[in-house]
């Protein structure tokens, strides 16, 4: 029987918002590495931490795709 459960294919790059503030006060986190564990990277301090996929799928508000309008703009000129 399939699992209900439906894991996030995390990408290194993009933002991830989580539910409670990291103790410098930022909630954005950049993902550094994906795997098992995902490697954040606090966009505030710079601190990095390791999370279980599981952990960080329970704690994320909002993830955001990165940004690619400076290569876009890089490519026209």
């Amino acid at each position: 029987m399939p699992s209900p459960f439906h894991l996030y294919q995390y990408q290194p790059g993009e933002q991830v918002t989580l539910k409670k503030p990291h103790p410098c006060g930022g909630y954005v986190w950049i993902v550094v590495r994906t795997g098992a564990e995902i490697t954040l990277r606090c966009e505030t301090c710079g601190r990095q931490i390791v999370l279980a996929r599981q952990v960080l799928e329970k704690r994320t508000k909002k993830v955001e795709k990165p940004a690619d309008n400076q290569e876009q703009s890089d490519d026209t000129k």
